[in-house]
């Protein structure tokens, strides 16, 4: 990595990004829903390494069961999903909002398929290729640097479609399952895990309200939406939803249970006190280096400020980060 960290945004984009977002979300900002991507994009710059130190290659939570450990319900979520796609041998996969590829990897060794990650971040694409080359998998899985809602494909490209919690990033939903519908092969499926509101959530309730502005905000999120509105829009795009399920209700391990600082685990030393303490530390030293941008340790006061957050929506049940969706497309 290069001083000033020029592989993860320059200083003054990434603390611009963070006090744009923070401005467009409270109001104070004129910006319309578009620029969310704008936002969103120069946030994971640096979101991205600090995932990566959180949780490995796979940003997702996932449904788990007593005795299994956090990677393998990850593993199994993505083996899920892949299951649901009915995928085969030889089929062209598409992962929309592909983060640095750890599910792409693992479901294109599982299948044995081809499966192409889209996202608009560059940082993100560079991990991803280094990672595809160590593992054997640059033959069959690739990246694509482009805007999920203006897809570079033809129409009727893939023989599946999948997204794990990127599709929350959209400034307009039915916009961006028209464009997925677009790319699919008539009679195929796209399968996908939605960060959504639960029926539970009450846009009356004062606490309610706040939490999920926080989440918004923090998270560089244009919009949280309820589980609802995806149905609607995947319906109005055109697309036959097979079945929908919030994997977090039945879940016998509470879903937000490794970045719940009251409870401990080996792998909630890093959002324990000590380890949060340490880390903000870490990040401070490499910021005044200027091995990481300015702007960093905001991002990490803001994760963890929206992970504490994500932590309180799970336990009043008005949040879920696993709503699972399996459409088709019509022959």
């Amino acid at each position: 990595m290069s001083k000033s960290g020029a592989n993860i945004g320059g200083k003054t984009d990434v603390l611009a990004a963070v006090e744009k977002n923070e401005k467009y979300h409270g109001g104070e900002a004129e910006e319309s829903k578009e620029n969310s991507t704008d936002m969103a994009n120069k946030y994971y710059d640096i979101a991205t390494r600090l995932y990566e130190y959180q949780w490995g290659e796979s940003f997702h939570y996932a449904h788990r069961w007593k005795g299994e450990s956090l990677r393998e319900s990850i593993k199994r979520d993505e083996h899920f999903l892949a299951m649901q796609l009915a995928l085969k041998p030889g089929y062209k996969v598409l992962d929309v909002g592909c983060g640095i590829g750890g599910p792409m990897r693992e479901i294109a060794r599982f299948c044995n398929v081809s499966v192409t990650g889209l996202t608009n971040n560059e940082y993100q694409i560079t991990r991803g290729k280094k990672e595809n080359q160590l593992t054997g998998l640059d033959q069959t899985c690739n990246f694509v640097k482009a805007d999920f809602m203006n897809m570079p494909f033809p129409d009727n490209s893939f023989d599946a479609v999948y997204a794990i919690a990127a599709t929350c990033y959209a400034p307009d939903l039915y916009e961006c399952y028209k464009e997925i519908y677009r790319v699919l092969k008539p009679g195929k499926h796209f399968a996908f895990h939605e960060w959504c509101l639960t029926d539970a959530f009450n846009p009356n309730n004062d606490e309610h309200k706040k939490i999920k502005k926080e989440i918004e905000t923090d998270y560089a999120l244009p919009e949280l939406r309820p589980a609802t509105k995806c149905l609607e829009a995947m319906k109005q795009a055109g697309f036959e939803v097979i079945c929908d399920k919030n994997l977090a209700k039945d879940s016998p391990v509470p879903w937000y249970l490794p970045v719940d600082a009251s409870q401990f685990s080996l792998f909630s030393l890093r959002v324990s006190p000590v380890g949060r303490f340490l880390t903000h530390i870490l990040i401070k030293v490499l910021e005044c280096v200027r091995i990481f941008p300015e702007g960093t340790h905001r991002i990490q006061t803001m994760l963890e400020k929206a992970t504490s957050e994500l932590v309180n929506a799970g336990k009043k049940e008005i949040f879920t980060p696993i709503y699972f969706v399996l459409a088709q497309k019509p022959e």
